[in-house]
């Protein structure tokens, strides 16, 4: 792995917010979930949950741009799971929603563990997610549409709580825990071992702070070898 490859994914590591996420509630267009993951990537988000009962989630790899490989997605299958999630975790949850209680995305303190909530392209959030939200929230709204593309919003709120936790100083320092970062520094610093690993069942070595692998001869020895297939 290069130095710059190196620097780079410390560097998001670094960034991740395992803290914030979001949760969308049966979001079916795959362009609309590609594109939510990407900006999720991009303000440092670790994960995001979706829920969807019925059908495999499917993410556009060209409005993904290759996010989804940086972007965990955890899927339930009913919303009382992942509030249950999100409860044992200490998060606040919001749901996006026209109500006499919503307020202002803006007025929000996302420097709290948090999750937002986020509707369908044609329902909105469910009425179990709404009935679950400790607060609701709107995206103020001059002209005669009164809602916008999910990913559009999506991206409004979680720019607003990065700005918000970069202010606080939430950056800069890595709060995931060591096995993951390990992970992905192997796979993505050294794919072509990585894949090696997979095909041929052995476990992932450790990479130092300079990006390399440390590895027994033993394991070396077996990474050299040739695999069944390849016999």
């Amino acid at each position: 792995m290069s130095p710059e490859r190196f620097t780079r994914i410390n560097t998001m590591l670094n960034n991740r917010q395992p803290d914030l996420t979001l949760c969308l509630d049966k979001v079916h267009k795959c362009n609309n979930i590609a594109a939510v993951i990407r900006t999720a990537d991009a303000v440092g988000i670790h994960e995001i949950h979706a829920v969807w009962p019925d059908i495999e989630m499917r993410v556009s790899g060209n409005t993904a741009s290759g996010s989804q490989q940086w972007v965990k997605t955890v899927k339930h299958h009913h919303m009382n799971e992942a509030v249950s999630t999100f409860r044992e975790k200490g998060m606040q949850i919001l749901a996006t929603n026209f109500s006499e209680t919503a307020k202002d995305f803006r007025e929000i303190d996302y420097t709290r563990p948090t999750v937002v909530l986020l509707g369908n392209e044609r329902d909105g959030v469910s009425e179990e997610g709404i009935a679950c939200a400790d607060q609701h929230i709107i995206i103020p709204m001059q002209g005669m549409v009164q809602s916008l593309n999910v990913s559009v919003a999506a991206a409004l709120v979680m720019y607003e709580a990065q700005r918000q936790r970069q202010a606080a100083g939430m950056y800069g320092e890595c709060k995931l825990d060591n096995e993951y970062c390990q992970t992905k520094l192997f796979e993505q610093g050294h794919p072509i071992y990585a894949k090696a690993c997979k095909r041929k069942n052995l476990p992932y070595p450790a990479i130092d702070d300079k990006g390399q692998i440390v590895a027994s001869d033993e394991w070396w020895q077996a990474m050299r070898a040739p695999s069944a297939e390849e016999i």
